[in-house]
């Protein structure tokens, strides 16, 4: 079948609400959303009849208890009810603030940080967590003030739903970014921002009538949020869901819905292609026939080429296309997506100088050569997103192939972090120095180089470690950490630098579990991490400190937060295999 022409239908809506209302008129008794039990079985579905009436009686219970137009802390775990509440908000005209639930006081108090910041006292949530939250944490001074509302229970006025319409420029979401700071920001994402995304999502990945997303991403997550409900829910196809927990026990899970379902669209950062990779390997399992899949969308973390020969090696023989691997770049600050490569399109990947690199150019080299590494690229920007690439000091474009800022413009840029003006003007109001336009771009922080107008993503701007004038990217040292020693596992590792003073320190964090400190110890790991880390960057690292599984903090999506990393070194907070002094931060160094 063609593509549905997202250009064509977008003229029918132009906020979300108004998509729901079109697929309940175009197509009421269809599935919209199934959830799978285990992540296997289909349990709690939802038409879109059913999901627009229950998104009307929730909002006229919110709209009842005095809430329309404010805001409210979304507290669900993954599953229907989530959808449901958040298109009732939509309604409502409640700028939601997705929170993932909390489970031991630490990211309790990342719940009322949201909350305060949001500037509510309103969390919405499920019967069962309000009830294990209020036993778990009854003491807790976390949650005084805060009003737990079970929307499950809600009665709605016997009148129903009658409000005003939101507008495209209301504000839809407020996506709360997961830094590694404790200070979170709320980035206001809109009704119109949701649809230009998934219009130019569309474009770079074109959707039929016949279509299927298979997603095992945090709804909570901007790209759970974008790929697990505003796509399907515009494109009018079905999604079937499944919890994030339920993935990493079992991998195979979503490569058996995908199969099994015949889902045609499904997204993930790079690591868990590689947990699909390593379960194949261990539980090959049942045969998969994986031909439906026409993009595999990978991003939210840097896109690993060795991830990708070794994906698609693997499960080439289940009818997994090269060509649908297909790598992005995004970011909440831009709703999602800002960049993608297209689909029936083998992956492009450039071999660079890791030297030149260190320097800031991307300099052309032959593949397995020494000191050389791989740059895949994230594709180009679509509709009328414009992505440039900027000295952060002077402002100036940079030629093509000279490493800089990435700056983007364009209809998905939200509209900036609630209630902080200076930032907001800092990051999203930046000027292209001589540019005749005057266009206010989104400064993202990360850095990369364009060629062909495609998009290479080389690291973060803060996280960037500079030795004797040059720049080595953090995520670089990870790889070549965690692949010293058999048994360590992907994304176990986290590098940075600390100042003591006197000179910049190379602190390398690496989560081993007993059985790999048993096989190898832990002096020996040390010195074949230290050995791999010199061989492929020709860095020698201060410090290597061995921690247990589950140390090193990630995001939701499963990144690792190198400065919180940081921190929780500085302030003695790793526990080491074995006792290590750590280096302590000198005068110089800013936190």
């Amino acid at each position: 079948m063609t593509s549905t022409g997202f250009e064509a239908r977008a003229t029918a809506f132009s906020t979300v609400t108004d998509a729901l209302r079109l697929r309940r008129e175009k197509q009421p008794d269809e599935a919209a959303y199934i959830f799978l039990r285990d992540g296997e079985e289909p349990g709690d579905t939802l038409t879109y009849r059913e999901l627009d009436d229950d998104a009307r009686s929730r909002a006229a219970a919110l709209a009842g208890a005095g809430l329309a137009g404010g805001r409210a802390v979304l507290l669900y775990p993954s599953g229907l009810e989530f959808i449901r509440t958040l298109l009732g908000c939509l309604h409502a005209r409640i700028a939601a603030a997705p929170v993932q639930v909390p489970n031991r006081r630490s990211s309790l108090r990342r719940l009322r940080r949201i909350a305060d910041d949001a500037g509510t006292t309103t969390v919405l949530t499920t019967g069962a967590i309000k009830q294990r939250l209020e036993a778990d944490f009854a003491d807790a001074p976390e949650l005084h003030g805060l009003v737990l509302i079970d929307t499950e229970s809600l009665v709605p006025p016997a009148d129903g739903w009658s409000g005003a319409a939101p507008e495209p420029g209301d504000i839809a979401l407020l996506q709360y970014t997961s830094g590694s700071t404790g200070d979170p920001k709320g980035v206001m994402v809109t009704h119109a921002n949701f649809v230009a995304n998934v219009a130019e999502t569309e474009e770079s990945w074109p959707l039929r009538t016949d279509d299927v997303v298979v997603s095992w991403l945090p709804l909570f997550h901007d790209m759970g949020m974008l790929f697990g409900i505003m796509l399907p829910l515009c494109a009018g196809i079905p999604a079937y869901l499944m919890a994030p927990e339920a993935f990493i026990r079992r991998p195979q899970r979503w490569l058996r819905a995908i199969s099994r379902f015949r889902g045609t669209h499904a997204a993930a950062p790079s690591f868990a292609y590689d947990l699909c990779v390593r379960a194949a390997e261990t539980a090959p399992g049942d045969a998969l026939d994986l031909s439906c899949w026409r993009v595999a969308a990978n991003g939210a973390e840097p896109v690993r080429w060795h991830t990708i020969e070794a994906f698609t090696e693997r499960f080439a023989a289940a009818g997994f296309a090269a060509e649908a691997m297909c790598a992005g770049y995004g970011l909440a600050e831009n709703t999602l997506k800002a960049t993608a490569s297209v689909e029936s399109e083998l992956p492009s990947v450039r071999w660079v100088s890791s030297r030149a690199l260190r320097e800031g150019r991307a300099e052309p080299a032959v593949a397995g050569a020494a000191d050389v590494q791989p740059l895949v690229g994230s594709g180009r920007a679509a509709g009328r997103t414009r992505v440039r690439v900027v000295d952060p000091q002077t402002r100036a474009l940079c030629p093509p192939g000279v490493v800089g800022e990435v700056w983007i413009h364009g209809p998905c840029v939200a509209l900036g972090y609630l209630d902080r003006a200076g930032e907001t003007a800092e990051t999203f109001a930046a000027r292209i120095a001589g540019d005749p336009t005057d266009a206010a771009y989104l400064r993202t922080g990360d850095l990369g180089f364009l060629v062909d107008d495609e998009l290479y993503v080389t690291g973060r701007l803060k996280d960037v470690i500079i030795r004797s004038g040059r720049n080595y990217y953090p995520q670089d040292i990870e790889l070549l950490a965690e692949s010293a020693a058999e048994g360590l596992r992907t994304n176990c590792a986290a590098a940075f630098s600390v100042d003591d003073g006197r000179t910049e320190q190379l602190i390398v964090v690496v989560e081993a579990d007993g059985r790999v400190l048993r096989a190898t110890g832990p002096a020996q790991l040390r010195d074949r991490i230290h050995a791999a880390i010199r061989d492929g960057v020709r860095l020698d690292a201060d410090q290597i400190l061995l921690v247990q599984r589950g140390t090193v903090p990630r995001t939701s999506s499963g990144k690792v937060q190198r400065r919180a990393c940081r921190s929780l070194y500085l302030d003695g907070q790793l526990t080491a295999a074995e006792p290590v002094q750590p280096v302590r931060a000198g005068a110089a160094d800013v936190r």
